[in-house]
């Protein structure tokens, strides 16, 4: 199928660094996490759009807590991950489901990525090359591991790196800066890391936003992506963070820094 020129993802801000995602055309919208209704519907009107549908990556209120009240609203379907129990669901979802809208030639394919939620879905727009993936994968980083398993999340994270480099990755969080301020401090050798810290720096000092970035850019600089790289190890046991080289204890051990870096 070819590229759809016409569709395109706008980012509508939320709280303090959520990006609530509106998908569109100019005649149909659906919207992915919409943690407060009130920005959507604001985003909806200025552009004279109806809402299509509801699709949620996972339970957590910053992303799920405006649903209902859209609902009040918009009678339209809501998409969700079938293992986490959302109230407002009508179609839940599993690994390599697809949703498709006709409307919009629009057609998301579904991967369960578990870890930060134990019931984690993202979304991929295999023709448009995007990916929707909550608060699995981070720019610069990765979702904390609430109620999954550090193995779950190596799992997770290596079914999105699969995907072509040049996939946009809409995150669902303005953290890159801290995440790359982390990632310099775990892999200060790496260019590629360096360079983009200090784009990232930059844009941030003009208030702009670096989501979303691209796969080929987090494979790169991401260490949560890169964990099982030798330069990574060597800095985590020079901390005394790691005792074996087991990529999965790595990976623990990366993730266990990251929640107390300040």
């Amino acid at each position: 199928m070819s590229v759809n020129r016409s569709l395109q993802v706008t980012a509508v801000p939320a709280f303090a660094d959520n990006y609530l995602w509106l998908i569109h055309n100019e005649q149909h919208a659906v919207v992915v996490d919409p943690g407060d209704a009130g920005p959507i519907n604001e985003a909806l009107a200025s552009r004279q759009l109806p809402l299509d549908a509801i699709l949620l990556t996972h339970h957590h209120a910053d992303h799920a807590g405006g649903v209902s009240e859209l609902l009040n609203r918009w009678n339209v379907p809501v998409y969700g991950p079938a293992k986490e129990n959302i109230a407002g669901v009508t179609h839940p979802l599993s690994e390599n489901d697809n949703v498709n809208f006709a409307q919009l030639g629009l057609a998301l394919h579904v991967l369960d990525v578990p870890g930060h939620t134990a019931g984690h879905i993202a979304y991929v727009e295999h023709n448009q090359h995007w990916l929707f993936c909550g608060d699995t994968l981070f720019a610069g980083g990765c979702g904390r591991l609430f109620e999954g398993t550090a193995a779950q999340m190596t799992q997770s994270l290596a079914k999105l790196s699969a995907l072509a480099n040049d996939f946009k990755v809409y995150c669902a969080h303005e953290y890159t800066l801290s995440n790359l301020r982390f990632a310099v401090t775990v892999e200060p050798n790496n260019a590629a890391l360096s360079a983009r810290f200090t784009q990232v720096q930059a844009a941030r000092d003009r208030g702009e936003s670096t989501v979303p970035s691209t796969l080929g850019e987090e494979k790169q600089t991401n260490p949560f992506l890169r964990y099982d790289q030798p330069a990574i190890i060597q800095t985590l046991r020079d901390t005394g963070r790691l005792s074996h080289a087991e990529p999965v204890e790595a990976f623990a051990a990366l993730r266990e820094w990251k929640n107390s870096f300040r």
